[in-house]
């Protein structure tokens, strides 16, 4: 059902479903600083850690072959949300020196 006000436009609406929101655009890198951070979070994931990997200069595939690298090196699940690589477990030695070794700025974030 919609109703309209008296110069005719949409006033409200109940036949939209949910709200549309922008098209995200995935060819374009990120922008950033240029570091690599690479933190743990424990918050919202009862109590398991993982390992968060931001500010990554790539994106679609390129980020999701690092993250399976990264996976694999660590020999944990993990995975790619919203240009953040997530990877289940405590690993930032073991992926701080990963990403050093392929010539990324990496700094470790948080405490």
């Amino acid at each position: 059902m919609s109703r309209k006000n008296r110069e005719g436009n949409l006033v409200w609406s109940s036949d939209g479903g949910r709200a549309e929101t922008a098209p995200q655009n995935d060819a374009t890198t990120p922008k950033g600083d240029g570091v690599v951070r690479v933190s743990r979070q424990t918050k919202g994931r009862k109590g398991k850690g993982v390992t968060l990997i931001t500010g990554v200069p790539l994106t679609g595939d390129e980020l999701k072959n690092l993250a399976k690298q990264l996976k694999q090196k660590c020999g944990s699940g993990g995975t790619v949300k919203n240009g953040v690589i997530e990877i289940q477990g405590d690993h930032r030695d073991t992926v701080v020196a990963e990403l050093s070794k392929q010539e990324w700025t990496v700094k470790k974030a948080g405490g």
